[in-house]
C-alpha cells in the first residue's frame, strides 16, 4: 500500500523546513508518496485556506500542518478545512501553540510542539536574506543533532505504519523539551549528551529574546542589539550541537537510523558497519 501524506506549510519554523524530506532522505521509499503545498512567509487566513484547499486535492490518508504558533487564526482555517475531509490532522508548531494543546486533542487533532523552535528576530533594521537564512540554518544544526528531527520522523512513520496496517491511528501527543529531544537523539557520551542538552535549552530561551526585541522594545537602539542577541544566541547553540555530534564520531558511536525502501527503520553505529533491523543487531 502507497500512504499519500499532504502537508500544508504556513510561515517558517525549523521543524517545518525539512520535514517531508525527513520521510524520505535517498528519495528511495515506495511505500509514500507525499505533495507539500505552501504559503511561504505568510499566515493569514485567505492564505491558509486557499492552500488547505489545493492540498485537500491530493486526496492524502492524513495531513501535516506546520507553522509558527497554531492558535493564531490561519493555522487554525487550515487545518478546519483539512479536517472537513474526514482525515486525520497533524499540527507540528512551536513553543506558544502549547497553550492550545488540550483544545487540539479534544478536537482530534495530533500535535508535535518543540520548544527550542523559537522565533527569529524580525527586525528590518537586523534581519535580511542572508541573515534569515543563517538563523534557520543554525537551528537546522540545533534540531537535528539535539534529537527533535528523530522525534519528527518517528511519529510520522507511526501514522504510515497505522495507515498502512489500516489500525485505528493514535493521535501524537508530543510536547519536545530538553530531555524528551535528548533522549530521542541516541547519544552515547555523557558528555555530548549534555551539550546537545545545553544547545536545546539555549535555543529555547532565543524566543524570549527575540519577542523582547520584536514587541516589548521600542527603541531602534535597544531593539537592534536585542534580537542581534538572540542570533549570537542560537549561533552558540549551533555550536555545542555541532561539538556533541563530533564526541560521537571520534568514539565511532553516531546513532544512524536510514529507512529501508519499504519504510523500516534501520540502525547502526559503527561507520563501516551495514545498516540493519533493530531486531537483527540485537541477536
Amino acid at each position: 500500500m502507497v500512504v499519500k501524506i499532504g502537508f500544508v506549510k504556513l510561515g517558517c519554523i525549523g521543524s517545518s523546513i525539512l520535514l517531508d524530506l525527513l520521510l524520505d532522505e535517498r528519495a528511495e521509499r515506495q511505500d509514500i508518496d507525499v505533495r507539500v503545498v505552501s504559503a511561504g512567509a505568510k499566515m493569514a487566513v485567505a492564505s491558509a485556506e486557499e492552500v488547505a484547499v489545493k492540498a485537500s486535492e491530493f486526496g492524502s490518508d492524513f495531513y501535516v500542518v506546520t507553522s509558527p504558533n497554531a492558535s493564531l487564526p490561519g493555522p487554525t482555517k487550515a487545518r478546519e478545512v483539512l479536517a472537513a475531509t474526514g482525515k486525520h490532522v497533524i499540527v507540528v508548531s512551536d513553543g506558544p501553540t502549547e497553550k492550545v494543546s488540550a483544545e487540539l486533542a479534544k478536537k482530534g487533532f495530533g500535535y508535535i510542539i518543540v520548544h527550542a523552535d523559537s522565533m527569529i528576530g524580525a527586525r528590518r533594521e537586523f534581519l535580511d536574506p542572508v541573515e534569515m537564512a543563517i538563523f534557520n540554518s543554525d537551528m537546522i544544526k540545533v534540531l537535528s543533532i539535539t534529537g527533535v528531527y528523530n522525534i519528527l520522523y518517528k511519529e510520522i512513520d507511526r501514522i504510515i505504519e497505522s495507515v498502512k496496517t489500516n489500525s485505528p491511528i493514535s493521535p501524537c501527543a508530543v510536547v519536545v523539551e530538553k530531555e524528551t529531544a535528548t533522549s530521542a537523539a541516541g547519544l552515547q557520551n555523557p558528555y555530548a549528551k549534555a551539550k546537545a542538552m545545553a544547545a536545546f535549552e539555549i535555543a529555547r530561551t532565543v524566543s524570549r529574546v527575540t519577542t523582547e526585541g520584536c514587541f516589548k522594545v521600542q527603541e531602534r537602539d535597544r531593539y537592534t542589539i536585542i534580537v542581534a542577541s538572540a542570533h549570537e544566541m542560537l549561533r552558540t547553540a549551533s555550536k555545542l550541537a555541532e561539538e556533541a555530534r563530533e564526541i560521537e564520531k571520534s568514539n565511532d558511536a553516531v546513532l544512524r537510523r536510514p529507512h529501508y525502501d519499504d519504510g523500516t527503520h534501520l540502525e547502526k553505529r559503527n561507520l563501516m558497519e551495514k545498516p540493519v533491523k533493530p531486531s537483527a543487531q540485537s541477536r
